[in-house]
């Protein structure tokens, strides 16, 4: 039995060596091999996902800036490929880790708002005020959109984060009862096992899929 819950998020050392984020960048051996053999299934597969992200990203973005859904499609299987590796026993879960999610979320956040102040100062003015505010209140608009923008990057993060702490907890405080059970039971947990399993393998995609819609959402208010 651990003696605290959270251990089950402690980083791997070897010979005082932290191994931490190398996890990270298991995600890129995976990928690397696929451009260079023979288109497989799981080649295309990725190519589906590909074209399906872009196509929605587009709409989203519009056509301004050509290219700029390669960014957050590069976002989004960077966070779907750490939070699945980070299902398999023994792999350190990055996107569990604020450092990892806010080092995700701060830079893009940084680079919209620096983009819209400079290039379209009126328009960032005009979006504090929703349309139609009454004259009374547009000071209390004007401090409550200002808290809403200043919050994005800590709820992108938090968000992320929280998602993935959450099943990766519940599955470690399940499996530390299995000592104490009977036969029947310990069937009864790994079944469970199982289905929660599945449950975070669909949480890790529609959370990778989340925070890329966000942050393309975010990066359209200031175009």
């Amino acid at each position: 039995m651990m003696t605290n819950l959270f251990s089950s998020f402690d980083p791997l050392s070897i010979i005082n060596l932290s191994l931490n984020w190398i996890s990270t960048m298991l995600g890129i051996l995976f990928i690397s091999w696929s451009f260079w053999m023979i288109p497989s299934r799981w080649n295309f597969l990725w190519m589906n996902i590909y074209s399906i992200l872009h196509n929605e990203f587009k709409i989203l973005i519009g056509s301004k800036i050509k290219g700029s859904t390669l960014t957050f499609i590069s976002l989004f299987s960077i966070i779907v490929m750490n939070n699945i590796l980070g299902l398999f026993p023994y792999i350190f879960t990055s996107t569990s880790h604020m450092v990892m999610t806010l080092s995700l979320a701060m830079p893009l956040w940084l680079s919209f708002m620096i983009f819209g102040w400079i290039n379209n100062t009126n328009y960032m003015f005009e979006h504090l005020v929703p349309q139609g505010t009454p004259s009374i209140l547009m000071p209390f608009m004007v401090c409550i959109e200002t808290i809403s923008n200043i919050i994005r990057p800590g709820t992108l993060a938090v968000r992320l984060a929280a998602n993935m702490i959450a099943g990766h907890l519940l599955l470690t405080l399940l499996g530390n009862t299995g000592p104490s059970m009977s036969l029947i039971m310990i069937n009864v947990l790994i079944m469970i096992q199982i289905m929660l399993l599945i449950l975070e393998l669909a949480v890790a995609i529609i959370q990778s899929y989340v925070f890329a819609i966000l942050s393309t959402l975010y990066s359209s208010e200031v175009n």
